[in-house]
């Protein structure tokens, strides 16, 4: 079904084409036939059974809008947002482009959603569907850097109620200032300030919520032994590796390879490969680590999960191989 559908899918407007496919999703449960069996292979993580190995990249769906959607098409898991505390356009339009010829995408969406406090609503609705469901955190674009903390909280302090898991996300290229947020100070400081934040919330809710961070590709060798360190000092869980990158590889076309914003795609997938290889060098074999970028294929799938990824996540795959693609990818790396 997919097949026939991609060439006037790629007619429209890339973002056109995202949200209507979302909004398709949230609204039509025939999309189920989209996917291929869905494939249980559980695993257990951070106290956590996840359905398959295969889940859904932040960034897809940010509102949370079609979760059912993603549990129909056999995703192990689903990853919403990144929601800020205020509700935000974003960045000006067109803000995706397709780079067809090498399958890579590239955004400067900016953060746009509808505010955490809709989104938990949504996920709060959903929790007895069965699918775990992760949410990604990040700071509004007109909070200055000295009050991103305050932003991070609001976020954490929100979602701790509902999310499976949170993830800070600090990688992200299209807010500006953001990624200042993965130098050493600021790192140290915003990290202790959600420990201790989730250390009350424990507490109070006698419940403990799993912490990823999502770390950029960007990073130097450095900056990433820096990053897993102070996380890990302050009760990271995991990491997700990685962000969108600001590099332009070789291939890209050039009316593509000129606009700003984060690169995904097949061109990101190995410097994604190398940052994730890195935390397992850092981080040892007990960190759960979740490897996204370029996983477009299940030999794709396989090396990410040699390289020490424990768990996938999709997001470009998703647009330019459809939905088959996920049970497709969570046969190839199942256990069972």
């Amino acid at each position: 079904m997919f097949r026939a559908a991609r060439p006037f899918i790629f007619r429209l407007d890339a973002e056109r084409a995202h949200w209507l496919t979302v909004h398709a999703l949230a609204n039509a449960p025939w999309a189920a036939g989209w996917a291929a069996d869905p494939v249980d292979d559980p695993v257990t993580l951070m106290g956590l059974r996840f359905r398959n190995r295969v889940g859904l990249a932040a960034g897809m769906d940010k509102d949370g809008i079609a979760l059912e959607g993603w549990q129909r098409l056999g995703f192990g898991f689903a990853e919403i947002g990144t929601v800020t505390p205020r509700a935000q356009p974003g960045n000006p339009k067109p803000r995706i482009f397709r780079d067809v010829g090498s399958e890579a995408i590239i955004n400067r969406l900016g953060f746009n959603n509808g505010g955490v406090d809709a989104c938990v609503q949504r996920v709060a609705r959903h929790r007895a569907k069965g699918m775990l469901v992760g949410i990604n955190i990040g700071r509004n674009k007109d909070t200055s850097p000295e009050q991103a903390v305050d932003d991070y909280r609001y976020g954490f302090e929100a979602v701790y109620p509902v999310a499976d898991y949170i993830t800070i996300n600090i990688s992200s290229p299209n807010t500006p200032g953001l990624r200042d947020l993965q130098a050493e100070a600021a790192l140290d400081g915003l990290l202790g300030a959600l420990a201790d934040t989730r250390a009350r919330l424990a507490d109070a809710k006698s419940v403990h919520r799993p912490v990823l961070l999502k770390i950029a590709p960007d990073l130097d060798d450095a900056g990433i032994r820096s990053a897993a360190a102070i996380a890990l000092k302050h009760g990271i869980d995991g990491f997700i590796a990685t962000n969108t990158t600001i590099a332009r590889p070789p291939g890209l076309s050039a009316k593509v390879s000129g606009e700003a914003g984060g690169l995904s795609g097949p061109p990101l997938a190995e410097k994604a490969r190398h940052v994730l290889r890195t935390l397992r060098a850092e981080c040892g074999t007990s960190v759960p680590l979740i490897g996204v970028g370029g996983i477009d294929s299940p030999e794709a799938a396989k090396a990410r999960i040699a390289d020490g990824a424990d768990l996938l996540q999709l997001y470009t795959g998703l647009v330019y191989h459809g939905p088959g693609l996920v049970s497709r990818l969570a046969r190839a790396v199942s256990t069972s």
